[in-house]
This record gives structure tokens, sequence and C-alpha cells, in this order.
């Protein structure tokens, strides 16, 4: 079932180039809850969405796919009338979705150290780790992100460190600048807050949280390689959280 509603979800993002309303029919749109605020509730308001994208030419590259129980997440490519880097996040019930987060930003790049947005490894490794992996994240995300005990960075993170944030380079010490630094009003520029979810598959696990980036409200989705109980890559998204008044859908973001 897993390796079908993979296939299921590639048919689902690859209708956004088509158009095609029958790509949705892994949707169940009598249950179908959407957290996208600029999206309306439903398999129909899917369906309107992918109609309205396919007018603007675009392409869809699903670089990383994965699955972890009865979610599937994606790592994915959008070309519409500007390029841009997004996670797609589906939750299955039986054979058809049901709920459905994201989380998209605009590319750019390539970074300081001359990686972009989604290159590097995209095999998944380590089955038997997937339960010891999404622990460690955790454990970092708890530690680290929200505990703000940046001197535990390197407990949990390799010195060996591939980062494919477009502003930043690879390694502890870039990473550690980045999430010290302050505002002009001695406040963190990277506050996270809260963490939603942990996804996981094997060497690679997907973090959701939220907090303030730049004193705005931020969904940070985080993507994580692991080797030998060690991070060694990331990959991320930042986007701000619309408010409320703008929303299409009462669900949130989260």
């Amino acid at each position: 079932m897993t390796a079908e509603r993979k296939k299921k979800i590639q048919v689902l993002l690859k209708g956004i180039e088509t158009g095609d309303p029958a790509s949705v029919t892994v949707v169940n749109p009598n249950k179908y809850i959407q957290h996208n605020p600029q999206t309306h509730e439903g398999g129909e308001g899917l369906a309107a969405l992918f109609k309205r994208l396919s007018k603007t030419s675009p392409r869809v590259n699903i670089v990383r796919i994965f699955s972890d129980g009865d979610f599937v997440f994606g790592h994915t490519e959008y070309d519409f009338s500007t390029s841009r880097v997004g996670f797609e996040v589906f939750r299955f019930e039986g054979e058809h979705t049901v709920e459905h987060w994201d989380n998209i930003q605009s590319r750019s790049g390539p970074n300081p150290s001359g990686h972009s947005m989604v290159d590097g490894p995209t095999d998944v490794r380590d089955l038997d780790r997937t339960e010891d992996n999404r622990a460690l994240v955790k454990r970092f995300l708890e530690t680290v992100l929200i505990g703000g005990q940046i001197d535990q960075l390197q407990s949990f993170v390799s010195e060996v460190y591939t980062e494919h944030n477009p502003l930043l380079r690879d390694g502890l010490p870039a990473l550690r600048q980045a999430l010290t630094a302050r505002d002009v009003n001695s406040e963190s520029t990277i506050c996270y807050e809260r963490a939603h979810r942990t996804l996981a598959e094997g060497n690679f696990v997907l973090s959701v949280c939220e907090g303030y980036r730049e004193g705005e409200h931020t969904s940070f989705y985080d993507l994580f390689r692991l080797e030998g109980s060690m991070i060694v890559e990331h990959w991320d998204t930042t986007e701000k959280v619309a408010p409320k008044s703008e929303w299409k859908n009462d669900n949130g973001k989260f």
C-alpha cells in the first residue's frame, strides 16, 4: 500500500501541470481537510485550483517522496510564473487522502556553498532506524531549536554538515550563527515555538514547526538526512502564515 499511495500522490501533484480533474480522484471530497489557507475546502476546490494553475504552463518535479504510516510527504519543485520549492504532506484513510498540509517558498540560490534548495541524495536508506532517527530529530527540536540550547548543537549535527538553505553555507559555524542571530531589538531572528509533526522514513525526517522569523508568524518545514545518529544534511522552506482574514478555509495552517 505504501508504494501505491506514493504513486497516487505523484499523479495528483503532476495534475497541476495538466489541470486534469481525474488527478484528484485520490482525494475523498467528503472528508478532505485542506490546511493551505489559500485553497478552498474539498476535492472540488483542489480541482479548481489545478485548472487555474494549469493555465500558467506550470512544471512540477517531485524530487523526493516518503511515507510514514498514513502519511505521504514530498519535496517538490514548482515552476509557475515564478519558481518555487515546497513540501507537501497528505494523510490517508484507506485508498484516499483526507487531509493536506504544505509549505511553499520562492526559490533562490545557489547558497554560499553552491547547493540548491533541492539537490543532494534522494534514496531512502536505513529503514530499520526510522524510529531512532525520528526520536533524535524530536530531541533536536526540543533541545536546540525550541529550547535554545545552542551549546548542544554538536550533539545532534555532524561536523561534516551539508546545508541547502539558500542563505547559509555548510558547516556548524554557519548554522550556529544563524540560530543565534538577533535583530535591532535584540530579539531572535529565528524563533521556533512549537513542533506540530515529525514524519520519518529511514534516514530522512521532516519536521513541521511554528514560530517567528524576523517578527513574522512563520511555518518552518525542515527535512533532515541522518547518518550514524547524527544530522548530516538539511533542506527547508519557510512561509509566512497569512492572517486569518485572508483564509479560504477555517482549518488553520497546522
